[in-house]
């Protein structure tokens, strides 16, 4: 397995970084209580995965993962994590090793963002430059710009770039495990979409094991590589790939907590990356206004996609819009989705544009192109062709 010193190389290769985390008969016995929290769990969790956590209140669920890092000690079993018993080391240097990210970021006010970040770097005594280059490499990983944001306050920050700082912080170290408790719980509808992408996009990039609780079957869905779904005690109802619960519920248990609706649940399965995106004209900030516009005419577009120096989409202004002898930057906020993103939100987002339209990013917010209505609305047909076409076959 991956050891300590290579994740770093292994993650700028775009290799799997996490480790394993392996759970076996893990008891939680709280004083008092006639029935355990957690009973006898055992869970093998593969490296360089989004497992997520689901289940009812009080059904063991944030229990068992803050039995990862010790947060709760198991009464009983056996918990590893690369192979190594988590009890092998101190409860601090475990948790120096294994990020955690919860509700709100949970940030320490009196401290600057970049503060926040720097606190388990320093804590394993990484160098001042060190500290400095990681926190500034961590903002542009999650989307805030080092420069504007790295000597703020979390005051001066909104929900969603505080979590965002959250996730950072959980990142800082380089450690192969993320631990996500209700990460995106405190957010609107829309800044949760945009974080969940930024999550599958930091993921896509790093392949870090990531273990994260949620009460939404959806999120559950759209994020899991695998969904585990638990009942009263962390009894496993099911554990599998998010297809699989979809398609085949475990018992009656798991149909009832997935809904009515799994069928249409199913098409949150398919992403903005299996549909043919289109090339609609774009603009470098700084190119001649007169040549855009001659551009965008002959290709027949009323609208540009206008790009920053490092290829990210900062704007959709209509031709009628763009003034002066270059292309500005627009001053209003540019909503994209990530590649990763369901169907279901590429279509939130394009009912909330005047473009009939949604721009798709990749890594680090690159530039991937549009999607429409129609495209969304091909693939949606072409997959219930062939789901009749299987069951006819059937």
């Amino acid at each position: 397995m991956t050891t300590a010193p290579e994740q770093e190389t292994t993650s700028q290769q775009g290799g799997v970084s996490g480790a394993e985390i392996v759970l076996e008969d893990v008891v939680k016995q709280y004083p008092g209580q006639d029935v355990p929290a957690v009973d006898q769990l055992s869970l093998t969790i593969p490296a360089g995965e989004i497992v997520m956590f689901v289940g009812p209140s009080g059904c063991g669920k944030t229990t068992s993962l803050k039995m990862i890092n010790r947060l709760i000690e198991p009464t009983s079993g056996t918990i590893r994590i690369d192979g190594e018993d988590v009890r092998d080391q101190s409860p601090d240097q475990l948790r120096r090793h294994v990020g955690y990210v919860i509700q709100g970021g949970s940030l320490f006010p009196h401290m600057t963002v970049e503060q926040n970040i720097a606190i388990v770097p320093k804590l394993l005594g990484w160098n001042g430059n060190q500290v400095r280059d990681r926190v500034g490499e961590l903002l542009d990983l999650v989307g805030l710009d080092p420069q504007r944001y790295r000597g703020r306050y979390p005051r001066e920050l909104s929900g969603g770039q505080q979590q965002r700082v959250g996730v950072a912080r959980g990142l800082a170290a380089d450690p192969p495990v993320i631990l996500m408790d209700e990460p995106f719980g405190a957010v609107d509808p829309i800044t949760r979409q945009r974080l969940q992408d930024e999550l599958l996009s930091i993921q896509r990039e790093l392949r870090k094991t990531i273990v994260c609780v949620t009460h939404d079957i959806d999120e559950a869905i759209k994020l899991g590589d695998r969904i585990l779904i638990l009942q009263e005690g962390a009894q496993v109802a099911q554990y599998d790939v998010p297809e699989a619960i979809l398609a085949t519920p475990a018992n009656d248990f798991v149909a009832d907590f997935v809904g009515a609706g799994s069928s249409l649940k199913s098409l949150s399965l398919a992403r903005v990356a299996e549909v043919e995106l289109l090339s609609p004209t774009t603009a470098q900030v700084g190119d001649s206004t007169a040549e855009v516009k001659q551009r965008a005419e002959a290709n027949g577009d009323r609208a540009v996609i206008v790009l920053d120096s490092r290829n990210r989409p900062v704007g959709w202004p209509w031709l009628r819009q763009l003034k002066g002898d270059t292309i500005v930057e627009p001053t209003e906020d540019l909503v994209n989705i990530d590649q990763r993103a369901t169907l279901n939100d590429a279509l939130d987002t394009m009912l909330s544009s005047s473009h009939g339209g949604a721009v798709v990013t990749g890594d680090r917010d690159q530039y991937l192109g549009v999607i429409d209505f129609r495209a969304v609305t091909g693939h949606v047909q072409a997959m219930e062709e062939q789901a009749m076409e299987e069951q006819a076959g059937e």
